[in-house]
């Protein structure tokens, strides 16, 4: 059982604690994926190795990671299975969630540091203020790892009698809503052929009262500057998780090929020059793109850091994460999809589990980071034009 004394508190520890515990993510992985949600033993193994602390500060006992170092924990996680890398990339939000809330809400609600948060940041629901808060309604989707979570978020559209608030430019006002998960409604509705274990169910919420300290808005972060004042703050690090599915199946294939004899002509496929190809090619490309993923994530971290705030970035600074990202989850898909055809049918066969890497991938590329609105968002933002998605570039109006 999971202990605070136990979990580890320095990104060298936690990143140890997740390598160790990879090979039995492996063995779990089909009972994860059955079972359609992380099961209670496999949470408690992920907690234990303070994944869902990293986000956290100094400033309430927490490691403090970078970007980049948190992105290379769900990196190495989601090497071991990509539905537990899926759900700790969400469960983590707790720690880069209290970079908004109220200090002392933050310290009533995660009297530990090892709780996970679930749920979905849009605005699916309504929040009508009322004495001391909000009464929130509402329905939601993707809540990744809801059936483990310990805090529930959702966003919502606020309104003051009856009326919907709009922000200084015009635009509709939102916030996001932290409720308990017994007052929430989970509808079971994930059976998805790809991060099948991520328990990604619907939810609903029913005039449930919100106290304002439990409620935040990405335009009021509590300390204005530095590496966690931005809105991005909980995009970063989602790359970890295409980058963590890839080097497994790339290293499975390897392992694969140093031993495999071609049956008809009797050549080993470490000697089949279209085998090297694939491989080397494989690669390099995987080089690429998680180098400019981390290069993106560290001068980010450091510009953030030297107490630049969002509007002194430049055109360029302000779209490089965002794209790196984008490209990190499609070009890791291309890479296992071109894998899965070396083994031919053996990677239709269970318990192999290129199948599973690749059902992974293509799911995760649904996801709207992954979809082309961010990449017109990018054009968009350099041209002047109208961004379809403004909030991965920091605009909140």
């Amino acid at each position: 059982m999971t202990t605070v004394d136990t979990v580890p508190r320095t990104a060298a520890g936690i990143l140890a604690a997740v390598r160790a515990i990879v090979p039995r993510l492996r063995e779990n992985s089909a009972r994860i994926e059955r079972d359609r949600r992380l099961p209670a033993d496999v949470v408690e193994l992920v907690r234990g190795t303070g994944v869902f602390r990293m986000g956290f500060t100094a400033e309430f006992g927490g490691p403090g990671l970078t970007s980049a170092e948190q992105t290379r924990v769900l990196e190495e996680l989601s090497y071991g299975d990509t539905s537990a890398g899926w759900c700790a990339m969400v469960g983590m939000d707790s720690g880069l969630f209290a970079n908004y809330l109220a200090e002392s809400a933050v310290r009533e609600m995660f009297p530990v540091l090892d709780l996970s948060t679930a749920g979905m940041l849009a605005p699916a629901g309504r929040a009508d203020r009322v004495p001391g808060g909000y009464r929130l309604s509402g329905h939601w989707g993707f809540g990744s790892g809801i059936t483990h979570a310990d805090w529930v978020f959702a966003g919502a559209h606020t309104y003051t009698n009856g009326e919907r608030d709009v922000t200084a430019a015009g635009g509709p006002e939102w916030r996001v809503m932290m409720v308990r998960p017994d007052e929430v409604e989970l509808i079971d509705n994930w059976r998805a052929t790809g991060l099948a274990g991520s328990g990604s169910l619907d939810y609903e919420i029913v005039d449930v009262f919100v106290p304002e300290a439990h409620s935040f808005s990405f335009r009021e972060p509590r300390v204005p500057t530095g590496p966690l004042s931005t809105p991005d703050l909980q995009m970063r690090k989602m790359p970890g998780v295409p980058l963590g599915a890839a080097r497994a199946a790339l290293d499975h294939v390897r392992e694969l090929a140093a031993t495999k004899v071609n049956r008809m002509t009797g050549q080993r496929w470490a000697d089949d020059h279209r085998v090297q190809v694939v491989i080397g090619e494989c690669e390099l490309e995987l080089a690429a793109v998680r180098h400019a993923v981390y290069r993106s994530l560290d001068h980010r971290w450091a510009r953030l850091a030297d107490g630049a705030t969002q509007s002194d970035l430049d055109r360029g600074e302000r779209i490089d994460t965002m794209l790196a990202r984008v490209s990190a989850f499609r070009r890791c898909r291309a890479i296992v999809r071109r894998l899965y055809d070396l083994p031919a049918t053996t990677s239709i066969y269970r318990p192999a589990p290129m199948d599973r890497w690749l059902r992974d991938l293509e799911t995760m590329c649904q996801h709207f980071m992954a979809q082309d609105q961010i990449i017109q968002s990018a054009g968009a933002f350099l041209l002047g034009g109208t961004p379809r998605n403004p909030l991965v570039l920091g605009i909140l109006d």
